[in-house]
């Protein structure tokens, strides 16, 4: 989680709201790293999970990521819970719960959808208040009084 909180720092620089995850194979190594990019690159798809998802299926020189972790610093939403599944990794942990959008048991709960043919492991609030924190200190500098 700490390297998926130093790629959420990395966000800011573009002005992206800072949301970090990493892709880790079976032996903890890490695969993929993503942040937020969307402002960055104008890419409404490119949030910090898929971001990471494609540069770990790069990595393996396939889509499948079995045996593979997804960490990332906020629950993901639909899209990302979605990509999750389709990627077919094994886990996703996250730090922070987003009530708003959350595709992993907040508002919605994709990856463990009965209907689907994979369901990851969840687990959850790993350094949620760290997470957080980020969050709210981004989006109150962005909020006008």
């Amino acid at each position: 989680m700490r390297a998926a909180l130093d790629e959420a720092r990395a966000a800011l620089a573009t002005s992206d709201v800072p949301i970090g995850a990493v892709v880790l194979d079976a032996d903890g190594t890490v695969l993929g790293r993503g942040r937020n990019e969307r402002e960055a690159y104008a890419d409404p798809t490119a949030h910090a999970e898929v971001v990471a998802l494609r540069q770990a299926a790069s990595a393996r020189g396939e889509w499948r990521l079995e045996g593979c972790t997804l960490v990332v610093t906020l629950e993901p939403c639909t899209m990302c819970a979605g990509a999750s599944v389709l990627a077919r990794v094994e886990r996703v942990v996250f730090g922070a719960f987003d009530p708003k959008a959350g595709a992993v048991g907040s508002l919605w709960d994709v990856v463990r959808d009965r209907r689907l043919n994979h369901r990851p492991e969840v687990v959850s609030g790993v350094l949620a208040d760290e997470a957080e924190a980020l969050l709210r200190e981004f989006f109150e500098g962005h909020r006008t009084p």
